[in-house]
């Protein structure tokens, strides 16, 4: 629809919840993605980007039973690391991620595309 690509009108409101998601996400990694998409409208949102924003919090609202506990126990800090290889069919970079634990609680993590051109076939 046309009305989608309009911009939105409250700009307080879109900055103000997508602010708040970015603070959830730090316990609640599987919104991550999404908030980091809707973050990248703050300046200026559509309507459209507005809904998508009310579908992460439905989404929210939902599943209020997930997210990463904070316990207690030994200070052991442990850190696991994985990468693929290239697979990207498309660009042919290679994904690689690490996640750092403190006991049991998870208190870093990462996960990313390779950046540049490496491992692009040159013709």
């Amino acid at each position: 629809m046309a009305i989608d690509n309009e911009p939105f009108s409250d700009l307080g409101l879109y900055r103000r919840l997508a602010g708040s998601l970015q603070y959830l996400s730090i316990t609640r990694p599987d919104i991550a993605y999404a908030t980091n998409r809707i973050c990248q409208h703050m300046h200026t949102p559509t309507i459209s980007h507005f809904q998508g924003l009310k579908g992460v919090l439905r989404y929210i609202k939902g599943s209020l039973n997930y997210g990463l506990p904070i316990s207690l126990g030994k200070l052991h800090l442990r850190t696991y690391a994985d990468a693929d290889w290239a697979s990207d069919h498309l660009d042919r970079k290679s994904t690689s991620g690490f996640c750092t634990f403190l006991g049991n609680n998870l208190i870093l993590w990462s996960v990313k595309k390779q950046a540049g051109n490496r491992g692009q076939v040159l013709s």
